[in-house]
């Protein structure tokens, strides 16, 4: 845990945060909730500041006014993940969907109506595990498709195009999996550090953590009263508690932090599944009609997964496998065009 230093620039760093979030926000209740939690972190570094010999002058890091600068410009919805990263509460209610009066679609993120519902509407079943395998499986399948198609265009042998294929899915999957790990490992480690942070505090000073929370939801709908009611409640139930001020404070979900591991293996296999299958009829020594059948190989797979992607945008599973074959289609046509013009067959 950060030593006390360390928590107290923390917590000014979110009062400076918040207060230039609530003068972005156009929203008169966000704006209020945004004022209100800069007043609760400059109060909660004043309860931090009396563990210090000497409290020090607080300047807000580079960091923090290019965060300011580009509230400014791009406002707090598109800022939420690094307000979140720099500990600001509250950017839970940019969750939801915009609505077209500037609101939040409440179907976003339903809020609890008692203690017991905390955390049950924030299950979790796999669909972004899914929706992430299917674009693994596109990614290899595009990218090596195109080198296959590159490398013959040039008219080198069977076997050339084969090693090529290969060295470029292991090449491709190993990368993907190397950068899918440090990804989530990092992500990982700054959520899990900022629910430490918060499980602290909620030691510390429970009755100003239940504060905030209240402040939240009354900004979400919930009358001030029944607000603090609910929140009182919860600070009752340290485990229940802290679920909902990791929700609700940081907007971070404790149930999908993910497993730096898993993504890396995950995005390691779907990408060489879609990378092999160019490769088939080279893998069967069919380099005479090698190019014809990867083809036809690569154009069905890329149709199947612009249709599944469908399922996701809620598009016609037609008109998204026959886009996403156009554009493969293009992709490997320009990269054997380009193949042709190192012509090395004479070679």
């Amino acid at each position: 845990m950060e030593d006390a230093a360390e928590r107290w620039r923390s917590e000014k760093t979110a009062a400076y945060l918040s207060g230039a979030v609530a003068a972005a926000e156009k929203d008169p209740t966000r704006a209020k909730l945004f004022r209100d939690m800069a007043a609760a972190a400059e109060e909660q570094a004043g309860i931090l500041a009396k563990d210090l010999k000497h409290t020090p002058v607080f300047t807000p890091s580079l960091r923090s006014r290019i965060t300011v600068f580009l509230l400014g410009v791009v406002g707090p919805r598109a800022m939420r993940h690094v307000l979140s990263a720099s500990k600001v509460r509250g950017v839970s209610v940019y969750r939801g969907k915009a609505t077209s009066s500037g609101g939040e679609d409440a179907q976003g993120h339903p809020m609890p109506t008692s203690v017991e519902e905390v955390g049950r509407r924030h299950k979790t079943y796999g669909s972004g595990t899914l929706r992430a395998g299917v674009f693994g499986v596109n990614d290899g399948l595009v990218s090596n498709t195109c080198l296959v198609m590159g490398v013959a265009g040039a008219g080198t042998s069977g076997s050339v195009i084969l090693l090529t294929g290969v060295a470029g899915l292991l090449a491709g999957a190993f990368s993907m999996g190397a950068g899918e790990f440090i990804s989530v490992l990092s992500q990982k480690e700054m959520f899990e550090h900022q629910i430490a942070q918060e499980k602290d505090e909620l030691e510390r000073y429970p009755k100003e953590e239940a504060e905030e929370l209240a402040l939240i939801y009354q900004a979400r709908g919930i009358p001030i009263d029944e607000a603090r009611h609910l929140a009182s409640h919860l600070i009752e139930n340290p485990e229940k508690a802290l679920d909902a001020l990791t929700r609700e404070e940081l907007g971070l979900n404790p149930d999908d932090l993910g497993s730096p591991l898993g993504a890396a293996i995950s995005s390691f296999l779907t990408f060489s599944v879609g990378a092999s299958l160019p490769l088939i009829p080279y893998l069967f020594g069919d380099a005479k009609h090698g190019i014809l059948i990867a083809s036809l190989i690569s154009g069905t797979a890329l149709f199947c997964v612009g249709a599944a992607l469908s399922l996701f945008s809620g598009r016609s599973a037609l008109v998204g496998g026959a886009r996403m074959l156009a554009i493969g289609a293009a992709a490997a046509a320009a990269t054997y065009f380009i193949g042709s013009l190192f012509d090395v067959s004479g070679i």
